[in-house]
Protein backbone atom coordinates (compact mmCIF):
# COMPACT_ATOMS: atom_id res chain seq x y z
CA UNK A 1 0.00 0.00 0.00
CA UNK A 2 1.23 3.19 -0.92
CA UNK A 3 1.07 6.46 0.91
CA UNK A 4 0.08 9.64 -1.19
CA UNK A 5 2.22 12.36 -0.33
CA UNK A 6 0.47 16.16 0.29
CA UNK A 7 0.09 18.60 -2.03
CA UNK A 8 2.24 21.79 -1.34
CA UNK A 9 0.84 23.96 1.22
CA UNK A 10 -0.23 27.46 -0.41
CA UNK A 11 1.30 30.90 0.96
CA UNK A 12 0.35 34.42 0.23
CA UNK A 13 3.63 36.75 -0.20
CA UNK A 14 1.89 39.82 1.90
CA UNK A 15 4.44 42.04 0.41
CA UNK A 16 2.93 45.14 -1.49
CA UNK A 17 6.74 45.85 -2.36
CA UNK A 18 7.52 44.19 -5.53
CA UNK A 19 11.05 44.33 -5.04
CA UNK A 20 10.20 42.55 -2.08
CA UNK A 21 8.36 40.29 -2.93
CA UNK A 22 10.38 39.20 -5.82
CA UNK A 23 13.05 38.46 -3.21
CA UNK A 24 10.59 36.25 -1.20
CA UNK A 25 9.60 34.46 -3.21
CA UNK A 26 13.22 33.77 -5.39
CA UNK A 27 14.74 32.86 -2.07
CA UNK A 28 11.71 31.14 -0.34
CA UNK A 29 11.47 28.73 -3.95
CA UNK A 30 14.76 27.72 -3.91
CA UNK A 31 14.88 26.73 -0.08
CA UNK A 32 11.56 24.94 -0.12
CA UNK A 33 11.07 24.06 -3.50
CA UNK A 34 7.32 22.19 -4.53
CA UNK A 35 6.65 22.19 -0.91
CA UNK A 36 5.18 25.09 -0.91
CA UNK A 37 3.11 27.27 -3.72
CA UNK A 38 3.55 30.65 -3.27
CA UNK A 39 0.76 32.53 -4.59
CA UNK A 40 0.94 36.93 -4.81
CA UNK A 41 -0.93 38.85 -3.14
CA UNK A 42 -4.14 40.21 -4.40
CA UNK A 43 -4.26 43.00 -5.94
CA UNK A 44 -7.27 44.48 -3.64
CA UNK A 45 -6.54 43.87 -0.01
CA UNK A 46 -5.83 47.38 1.07
CA UNK A 47 -2.29 48.77 2.10
CA UNK A 48 -1.34 47.49 6.05
CA UNK A 49 -0.04 50.90 7.70
CA UNK A 50 2.96 49.78 9.65
CA UNK A 51 2.20 51.03 12.80
CA UNK A 52 4.05 49.02 15.39
CA UNK A 53 7.55 49.79 16.53
CA UNK A 54 9.65 46.61 15.97
CA UNK A 55 10.40 44.95 12.89
CA UNK A 56 8.38 41.42 14.10
CA UNK A 57 5.52 43.43 14.72
CA UNK A 58 4.72 45.00 11.08
CA UNK A 59 6.16 41.96 10.06
CA UNK A 60 2.99 39.99 12.03
CA UNK A 61 0.57 43.02 10.87
CA UNK A 62 1.18 42.20 7.36
CA UNK A 63 1.13 38.48 7.51
CA UNK A 64 -2.16 38.78 9.82
CA UNK A 65 -4.04 41.20 7.48
CA UNK A 66 -3.14 39.01 4.54
CA UNK A 67 -4.35 35.71 6.15
CA UNK A 68 -7.38 37.24 7.27
CA UNK A 69 -8.36 39.05 3.72
CA UNK A 70 -7.62 35.39 1.62
CA UNK A 71 -8.37 32.74 4.26
CA UNK A 72 -5.29 31.29 3.25
CA UNK A 73 -1.54 31.06 4.77
CA UNK A 74 0.82 34.12 4.23
CA UNK A 75 4.55 34.92 4.60
CA UNK A 76 5.82 38.50 5.27
CA UNK A 77 8.90 39.93 6.31
CA UNK A 78 9.82 43.28 7.64
CA UNK A 79 13.06 44.42 7.31
CA UNK A 80 15.07 47.48 7.59
CA UNK A 81 19.08 49.40 7.73
CA UNK A 82 20.29 50.36 11.85
CA UNK A 83 22.97 53.28 11.14
CA UNK A 84 25.09 52.69 14.53
CA UNK A 85 26.35 56.72 14.46
CA UNK A 86 22.37 57.28 13.64
CA UNK A 87 21.43 55.87 16.44
CA UNK A 88 19.93 52.86 15.03
CA UNK A 89 18.24 54.82 12.48
CA UNK A 90 16.37 54.49 10.17
CA UNK A 91 15.36 51.16 11.65
CA UNK A 92 11.67 50.67 10.84
CA UNK A 93 11.31 53.39 9.14
CA UNK A 94 13.67 52.84 6.60
CA UNK A 95 11.11 52.83 3.49
CA UNK A 96 10.04 55.95 4.69
CA UNK A 97 13.32 57.57 5.88
CA UNK A 98 13.23 60.97 3.81
CA UNK A 99 8.91 60.46 3.85
CA UNK A 100 6.23 59.24 2.98
CA UNK A 101 6.68 58.15 -0.40
CA UNK A 102 10.20 58.49 -0.51
CA UNK A 103 11.89 56.94 -3.28
CA UNK A 104 14.81 54.78 -2.81
CA UNK A 105 17.01 57.60 -4.47
CA UNK A 106 15.43 59.94 -1.70
CA UNK A 107 16.48 57.71 1.42
CA UNK A 108 19.77 56.95 0.67
CA UNK A 109 20.62 60.74 -0.44
CA UNK A 110 19.11 61.53 3.25
CA UNK A 111 21.51 58.76 4.37
CA UNK A 112 24.34 60.12 2.93
CA UNK A 113 23.88 63.64 4.04
CA UNK A 114 23.29 62.65 7.88
CA UNK A 115 26.60 60.99 7.39
CA UNK A 116 29.01 63.82 5.76
CA UNK A 117 32.05 64.00 7.52
CA UNK A 118 31.39 60.69 9.85
CA UNK A 119 33.86 57.84 10.40
CA UNK A 120 31.88 55.20 11.98
CA UNK A 121 29.71 54.07 9.39
CA UNK A 122 29.08 51.05 10.85
CA UNK A 123 25.63 49.70 10.13
CA UNK A 124 23.39 46.32 9.84
CA UNK A 125 20.33 44.88 8.07
CA UNK A 126 17.67 43.26 10.09
CA UNK A 127 14.91 41.18 8.86
CA UNK A 128 11.94 39.79 10.54
CA UNK A 129 10.40 36.96 8.70
CA UNK A 130 6.69 35.76 9.72
CA UNK A 131 4.47 32.95 8.10
CA UNK A 132 1.11 32.70 9.49
CA UNK A 133 -1.87 30.06 9.39
CA UNK A 134 -4.95 30.46 8.40
CA UNK A 135 -5.43 28.52 11.76
CA UNK A 136 -3.44 31.79 13.90
CA UNK A 137 -0.54 29.75 14.15
CA UNK A 138 2.59 31.71 13.30
CA UNK A 139 6.48 31.40 12.78
CA UNK A 140 9.11 33.63 13.41
CA UNK A 141 12.38 33.87 12.55
CA UNK A 142 14.86 36.65 12.60
CA UNK A 143 17.94 37.45 10.36
CA UNK A 144 20.89 40.23 10.63
CA UNK A 145 24.37 41.58 8.04
CA UNK A 146 26.57 43.82 9.57
CA UNK A 147 27.99 46.21 7.16
CA UNK A 148 29.11 50.13 6.81
CA UNK A 149 27.35 52.48 4.64
CA UNK A 150 29.71 53.69 1.76
CA UNK A 151 30.65 57.52 0.77
CA UNK A 152 28.65 57.42 -2.41
CA UNK A 153 26.47 54.82 -4.26
CA UNK A 154 28.05 51.92 -5.88
CA UNK A 155 26.45 49.22 -8.49
CA UNK A 156 22.86 48.72 -10.34
CA UNK A 157 21.55 45.86 -9.19
CA UNK A 158 19.52 45.27 -5.80
CA UNK A 159 17.11 48.35 -4.19
CA UNK A 160 16.75 50.45 -1.48
CA UNK A 161 19.50 50.83 -0.12
CA UNK A 162 21.71 48.32 -1.35
CA UNK A 163 23.83 50.90 -3.02
CA UNK A 164 25.54 52.10 0.07
CA UNK A 165 25.25 48.97 2.16
CA UNK A 166 28.75 47.30 1.80
CA UNK A 167 28.64 43.44 4.15
CA UNK A 168 31.04 42.74 6.48
CA UNK A 169 31.35 39.44 5.04
CA UNK A 170 31.73 40.63 1.43
CA UNK A 171 34.69 41.49 -0.78
CA UNK A 172 34.18 45.04 -0.22
CA UNK A 173 31.31 45.51 -3.46
CA UNK A 174 27.97 47.18 -2.19
CA UNK A 175 25.07 44.67 -2.42
CA UNK A 176 23.79 46.43 -5.47
CA UNK A 177 27.47 45.53 -7.48
CA UNK A 178 26.61 41.86 -6.55
CA UNK A 179 24.34 39.09 -8.29
CA UNK A 180 21.02 38.33 -6.77
CA UNK A 181 22.42 34.77 -5.69
CA UNK A 182 25.63 36.46 -3.63
CA UNK A 183 23.22 38.74 -2.26
CA UNK A 184 20.75 36.73 -1.08
CA UNK A 185 23.38 33.61 0.33
CA UNK A 186 24.25 36.75 2.98
CA UNK A 187 21.86 39.54 3.49
CA UNK A 188 19.30 39.47 6.09
CA UNK A 189 16.11 38.32 3.87
CA UNK A 190 18.26 35.38 2.84
CA UNK A 191 19.31 34.20 6.46
CA UNK A 192 15.88 35.09 7.91
CA UNK A 193 13.88 33.19 4.82
CA UNK A 194 16.16 30.60 5.09
CA UNK A 195 15.35 29.55 8.66
CA UNK A 196 11.63 30.18 8.35
CA UNK A 197 11.60 27.49 4.94
CA UNK A 198 13.57 25.25 7.46
CA UNK A 199 11.15 25.75 10.54
CA UNK A 200 7.73 25.38 8.02
CA UNK A 201 9.85 21.91 6.50
CA UNK A 202 9.51 20.88 10.77
CA UNK A 203 6.02 22.04 10.75
CA UNK A 204 4.84 20.47 7.33
CA UNK A 205 6.61 16.71 8.00
CA UNK A 206 8.28 17.92 4.68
Amino acid sequence: MTTEMPGPVELVVASANPDKAAEIESILAEALGDAVRLSARPSGISDVEECAETFEGNARLKAAAVTAATGLGSVADDSGLEVDALGGVPGVRSARYAGEGASYADNVAKLLHALSGVLDRGARFRTVAVARFADGRELVCEGTIEGSIATAPRGNGGFGYDPVFVPTEGDGRTFAEMTASEKHAISARGRALRALAARLRDELGR
